[in-house]
């Protein structure tokens, strides 16, 4: 299996080992764009890998801080009491870049930089460029990517 991430397109496909697509869905990557450097906010180009799953058995719209559950879940009321928060919900697929010089090492390094494929709040457009350098997902179809990949699934980024 294997992740390509069409930062143009808005949307993420996921491929069987025979190589057909067998997942196609919307997301919303980094708002300034694609970019590797720490800070930039922008979402990180090439091949990645997931490195670390997070957050099985959760329930749909559980709140993540520093990749731990908080025991709360996101509803349009609780999002409303917290204003400007980038949510981070229901399962977190950390990646870790794999091109040196790239996005691995130094200032360019998509795992230091945080970088998520992860699930958002239900008021949050898909197939627009809005996240803070993440790729979000709407959290029935993130949880249901991390039902199906396993920890070092090949994860390319691409304009």
């Amino acid at each position: 299996m294997r992740i390509r991430v069409d930062l143009g397109r808005q949307c993420l496909e996921l491929f069987g080992t025979d190589g057909a697509c067998i997942r196609r869905y919307a997301v919303s990557t980094g708002e300034r764009g694609a970019g590797e450097r720490s800070g930039s906010l922008c979402t990180p180009r090439g091949r990645h890998r997931i490195r670390a799953r997070i957050g099985a058995g959760a329930p749909a719209g559980a709140v993540f801080r520093g990749r731990r559950p908080t025991g709360e879940v996101w509803s349009r009321e609780f999002a409303a009491a917290h204003p400007g928060c980038d949510w981070i919900l229901s399962r977190i697929l950390w990646l870790c870049g794999e091109e040196p010089g790239r996005n691995r090492g130094g200032e360019v390094d998509t795992m230091r930089r945080y970088i998520y494929l992860h699930g958002t709040g239900d008021d949050q457009p898909m197939g627009v460029a809005r996240s803070h350098g993440c790729v979000r997902m709407r959290n029935r179809d993130i949880i249901e990517l991390f039902e199906l990949v396993p920890a070092g699934t090949v994860v390319e980024i691409v304009e």
